[in-house]
C-alpha cells in the first residue's frame, strides 16, 4: 500500500488521505461493519492505463462497484428497473428491488466513511450517525407520500425488532459457539446508554396507545393522540441530538473500545481513502437516487407481493423488509462476533435500533406533519407489545457485561416466535378499516341483524 502514496492519480486532490488516531473517534460501528464486507482491490491493471482521467474513473468503479462482497447482488438493481418498465410480475419487481437495496445500503455506509476522511472527525461522525439507516428513511418517506402509514410503521418497527433480536441474537449465538472456550466480555456502559434511549422511545410509543384506550368516550377524536405523538417526536429528536453529542464528543471513549485491537488485525489498509472527496459526494448522490427509485418500487409492489404469496403486508414489512434491507450490517455484526469483538457487534445492533427508534420514527412523524398526513406513534397493542418485550429482554441479556451462546439463542428464538405471530396475523393494511374501529360485539350484532 505504501507505493500508492506516491501516485497522485489515485485521488483527484493529490495525495491519499490517511485516517489518523485523532480522526478515528468520528467512526461508528456502522462504518466498522462496512469494512468487514469490503474486498481489497488489486490496482495493478488499473495503474497501467495511460490516461489519468480514465484511471481515476476505473479506480472508482473498481472500489465502489466491485469492492464489496455483496457485488454479486448489484445486477439486481438494473434488473429491477427493467422488470418495472417491461411490465414483469409485480412480485418479481418487489424481490429484485429488495435484493438491489442490500448492496446499496452497504455501499452508502462505505462511501460515507470515505467522505469522512476529508470532512474531519466531527462532520464524519455526524455523517456516519445519520446515514446509517438512510434506506429505511427513504422507504418510509415514499410510503408516506403514498399515504401508506401502516407500511411505514411496520417497516420501522420491524427494523427495531430485527436489530435487537435477530442481529444481536445471531451475533451472540455465533460468537459464543466460535469462542466457546473463551470468556466473552464487552463494555456494558454502551449497552446501558442505548437501553435507556430505547426505553424512552418505548414510553413515547406507549403513551399514545394508552391514551387512546383510556379515553372514556368511544367518540373521542384522534387529534389528542396525534398532538401527543408530535410533541413526543420533538422530544425524541432532541434526545437523539444529545445522544450524538454524548457519543461523538463528551463520552466517545465508551464507543471506541475496540479501536486498538482492530488496528492490529487490519493494519493500515482500511485506514486510507481509496476515492476522492468529490467522487465520494457524486457516488453518494447517485446511490441515494437509486435507493429512492428502488424504495418506490418496493412500496408500490408490496401489496401485490402480499396477495401473490399469500403473506400479510405486516409480515413482509416487519420481517422480510428489515432482514433484506439490513443484510449488510447484519453480516458485519456477525463477522465481528466471530472475532470476539462484541463491542462492535453491540454497537451495530443497538446503535441501529436506537437510531431507528429515536431518529427515523419521530422524523417520519414530523415529515408526515409537514405533508398534512396524520401519522401518530400508536403502533397498536400487538406491535407495541412486541417492541416492549424485545427491549426488556435485550436489556436483561446485556446487564452483566458477559456473553455466551445461550443468550444469543434465547434472543433468536424470541424473534422466531414474534415472526410466527405476524405470519399468522392478517391485519388490514388500511388502519382506518371498520374492524379496527368498531368493537367485535357490535360487528356481530350488525351481521346477525
Amino acid at each position: 500500500m505504501g507505493s500508492h502514496q506516491h501516485e497522485p492519480w489515485l485521488l483527484e486532490n493529490g495525495n491519499p488521505k490517511v485516517l489518523t488516531r485523532e480522526m478515528r473517534h468520528g467512526r461508528t460501528a456502522h462504518s466498522k461493519s462496512s469494512n468487514s464486507l469490503r474486498k481489497k482491490s488489486d490496482r495493478t491493471l488499473v495503474s497501467k492505463v495511460p490516461c489519468a482521467t480514465l484511471r481515476n474513473v476505473l479506480l472508482n468503479l473498481q472500489e465502489v462497484i466491485l469492492g464489496t462482497k455483496l457485488s454479486i447482488l448489484i445486477p439486481a438493481i438494473p434488473a429491477a428497473i427493467v422488470a418495472e418498465y417491461c411490465g414483469f410480475g409485480r412480485p418479481w419487481v418487489f424481490v429484485l428491488s429488495l435484493l438491489g437495496l442490500t448492496p446499496l445500503a452497504e455501499r452508502v455506509s462505505f462511501i460515507t466513511e470515505q467522505v469522512a476522511f476529508y470532512t474531519g472527525p466531527t462532520v464524519g461522525g455526524l455523517l456516519n450517525a445519520t446515514c446509517g439507516n438512510v434506506t429505511e428513511l427513504i422507504i418510509a418517506i415514499f410510503a408516506l407520500s403514498s399515504n401508506k402509514i401502516a407500511v411505514v410503521k411496520y417497516s420501522l418497527l420491524g427494523s427495531i425488532l430485527s436489530n435487537l433480536l435477530l442481529v444481536l441474537g445471531t451475533s451472540l449465538l455465533c460468537g459464543g459457539i466460535a469462542n466457546v472456550r473463551l470468556e466473552q466480555k464487552y463494555d456494558r456502559r454502551q449497552g446501558d446508554v442505548n437501553s435507556l434511549m430505547l426505553l424512552l422511545a418505548l414510553l413515547c410509543y406507549l403513551l399514545p396507545m394508552l391514551f387512546k384506550y383510556s379515553a372514556a368516550s368511544a367518540a373521542l377524536t384522534v387529534d389528542p393522540s396525534l398532538h401527543l405523538s408530535r410533541a413526543s417526536s420533538i422530544v425524541m429528536l432532541i434526545a437523539y441530538v444529545v445522544y450524538i453529542i454524548f457519543q461523538l464528543w463528551t463520552h466517545r471513549q465508551l464507543f471506541e473500545a475496540e479501536d486498538e485491537d482492530e488496528d492490529d488485525n487490519n493494519g493500515s489498509d482500511d485506514e486510507q481513502a481509496v476515492i476522492g472527496l468529490w467522487s465520494g459526494i457524486a457516488w453518494l448522490i447517485g446511490m441515494t437516487v437509486f435507493i429512492a427509485l428502488l424504495s418506490e418500487y418496493v412500496v408500490d409492489t408490496i401489496e401485490d407481493a402480499s396477495d401473490s404469496w399469500g403473506l400479510s403486508v405486516s409480515f413482509l414489512s416487519i420481517i422480510l423488509l428489515p432482514i433484506v434491507g439490513n443484510a449488510a450490517e447484519h453480516a458485519g455484526a456477525i463477522i465481528f462476533a466471530f472475532k470476539n469483538k462484541l463491542d462492535i457487534s453491540l454497537g451495530v445492533a443497538l446503535g441501529s435500533a436506537t437510531q431507528i427508534a429515536m431518529f427515523v420514527v419521530p422524523l417520519c412523524v414530523i415529515v408526515a406533519w409537514t405533508m398534512g398526513i396524520k401519522m401518530d406513534l400508536n403502533f397498536n397493542i400487538l406491535e407495541t407489545g412486541s417492541v416492549a418485550l424485545a427491549i426488556i429482554v435485550t436489556s436483561f441479556t446485556l446487564q452483566d457485561g458477559t456473553s455466551h451462546y445461550m443468550k444469543g439463542l434465547i434472543l433468536l428464538l424470541c424473534y422466531i416466535v414474534i415472526g410466527a405471530c405476524f405470519f399468522v396475523e392478517r391485519t388490514p393494511l388500511n388502519q382506518g378499516d371498520v374492524t379496527n374501529v368498531i368493537p367485535k360485539p357490535a360487528i356481530n350484532a350488525v351481521l346477525s341483524a
